[in-house]
Order: C-alpha cells, then structure tokens, then sequence
C-alpha cells in the first residue's frame, strides 16, 4: 500500500496548529506520517512540537510559505512517500476527508483537493468552487476543474517528478498560485476538487476593497510582484503575459484610487517598487526590509525599469529570429 504523509507549515499559531494535527492523528484512514515544516516561529511552537513524539518536524528560518512547502514536499518525497497531503496551520481537515481524497483516486495523474469550507458556518465554501458557494448546492462527488492549495491539497510523488516543488523564492501570496498553475497548465495535468472531502478553513478576511494599513501592509509587495510571475506560468507568451501583467497594475490602482481611504498616494507610490522588482526578477527583499521602507515613507519610481524589461523581451523575442535568418541567407 503507497503511504501517505501530511506536510503542516506553520508559524506562531501553536494553538491552531495543534487543532489541525489533532484532526490529522483522528483520520479514518490513518496517516503513515505527519510532518510539521516550522518556520522559524518565536512562541513556544518548538517546545511543543518537541513534546510530539508522533510527529516529524522540520525548523528553518521564516521563509514564507512557499519555502516551508518546498521543505515540506521536498522532504517527503526524498522519504519515499507516495502521497503527500498539504495544508496550512490554520486550517484542519474533516476526519474521513483524506479516506474520501484516497477513494476518490483511479490511478490517473492528478492533482486533488479537498472542498475548503468555512470552519464557522461548515457549510460555505471559502473561495468560489466552480458555479458552487455552498454545499447545499454540489450535485456531485467530484468537481472537476479547480482546486485551492495549499488547502488539504494531495499530490502524488509522480507531480513531484514532473513539476518539482513550490519556489520558495516567492516567500508568500502567490506562491501557491504559481505551483497550481505550473502543474495544471503548463504540464497538463488536470484537477478535481472532492465535494465530499472537506477542510475547514477560516473564511476570508481579506479584500482589497477595505483600507489597509499602509505600515504594516508588507504582504501587499509580494501580492503585487509574485502576480507578474503568476501571468508567467500562466501563459506561455510573454506579450500575453506581460499585458495581463499590465492590466492587473491598471486594476490595482483603480482599487486604491476608489477605495482606499488613508494614505492613497503613498499607496500609489508604493505599487511601484514591487512592479519593479518583478520586471527585475529581484527575489531578495524580505518583510523587515519591506516595514522599513513603509515607515520611511519612501517613493518608488518605475519608468526606467519598464523601459528594460520591455527592451530585454523584446530582444528575448527577435533576436533568434533575426539569427535564423541570417543563417539561411547564409547557407542560400
């Protein structure tokens, strides 16, 4: 029988984190390991996972989800585990969800989800699956088409082989965006969701419509550069890319023009830099980084680094082109 490990990523949420792996230890198909990836945590994580003895665990400095991920799959797949059941900390699966995940399996590739339902109301779906938003309104096992990792996601070792892990240089906000896509789109591989297997999951607090905290919004650089990376994957034309690139910059600004009501310029300013960042393929800033230069009050500026990255893609595009010719006006 192929074995089965559930890969937690966590960080300064003890209390949430052992609700989760509690919920791990009661599945009705029990679990051949757990795996806890703690980045880095200052609370008291450590001296609890230290007192797990059901539990292997990893500690590495913060480096955002998708580095704990990488650890974390990366991990299992050099142990020689088949399946490999993520999820955040913050979330705990029903307790014959992953029985539902395994039965659910006929042996093509795939990538499968558990549904992720709202761990209040156990009824609404935490993001929109398909046409549904609630439970009540599935008519079927198996919804094909979209999945919503790192969320009781499974991967076979075989997407591993093939795709690899996340990139842990996206740290946060994306980087699960950009692993879903480069399975689902560039290597073909399709997804389902189980209705019938269910995550909870804290509903989404987040919406880029309310107003920020222009100091401590340092997620806000990642959202916005790790989204240039996303229309990468994505897509496999850089100009198709680029543009959707370029209208989610015209979107995001529109949103911060219309509905933020503190520090809109500074706001507007800010955009800026992790625009810039992404055409510059700079994967070196961290969150202190990010606070200081928010409370500095910094401006950004970004003429320049459009102007390079459109000459390097534009370079990247013809100059192979221009080669070809000119070998075959070579040999004419």
């Amino acid at each position: 029988m192929e074995k089965v490990i559930a890969v937690v990523v966590t960080y300064n949420r003890k209390a949430l984190l052992s609700e989760c792996i509690n919920a791990l230890r009661n599945q009705t198909r029990t679990l051949d390991a757990i795996l806890v990836v703690n980045n880095g945590s200052t609370d008291d994580t450590e001296e609890w996972l230290l007192n797990q003895k059901d539990l292997y665990f990893v500690t590495q400095k913060n480096v955002g989800s998708s580095g704990g991920f990488a650890t974390g799959i990366n991990w299992a797949y050099e142990n020689n585990y088949s399946w490999i059941w993520c999820m955040d900390d913050d979330g705990y699966p029903k307790e014959d969800a992953l029985e539902k995940l395994l039965d659910a399996d006929d042996g093509c590739l795939r990538l499968i989800n558990c549904a992720v339902i709202d761990k209040e109301d156990k009824k609404t779906f935490v993001w929109k699956t398909q046409q549904y938003r609630n439970l009540d309104e599935v008519d079927c096992k198996i919804i094909e088409g979209i999945g919503h990792p790192f969320n009781g996601t499974l991967l076979h070792r075989r997407i591993i082989e093939r795709v690899g892990v996340p990139k842990p240089k996206y740290f946060l906000w994306g980087d699960e965006t950009e692993y879903y896509y480069r399975i689902v789109r560039q290597n073909g591989i399709p997804v389902r969701t189980i209705a019938d297997s269910i995550h909870y999951h804290p509903a989404t607090a987040f919406s880029l419509k309310k107003d920020w905290d222009y100091n401590s919004g340092w997620k806000m650089y990642y959202y916005i550069r790790n989204r240039f990376f996303i229309h990468q994957t994505k897509f496999s034309n850089k100009a198709v890319a680029l543009l959707h690139y370029y209208c989610f910059i015209v979107a995001f600004t529109g949103v911060v023009m219309l509905y933020q009501k503190t520090d809109r310029l500074k706001k507007l300013s800010f955009i800026m830099w992790p625009v810039t960042d992404a055409f510059n393929s700079n994967f070196d800033v961290t969150p202190p980084v990010i606070l200081s230069k928010l409370k500095a009050n910094e401006t950004f500026s970004l003429t320049g680094s459009i102007n390079g990255y459109l000459k390097n893609t534009w370079s990247a595009i013809f100059t192979p082109i221009a080669s070809l010719r000119a070998r075959r006006a070579a040999n004419a």
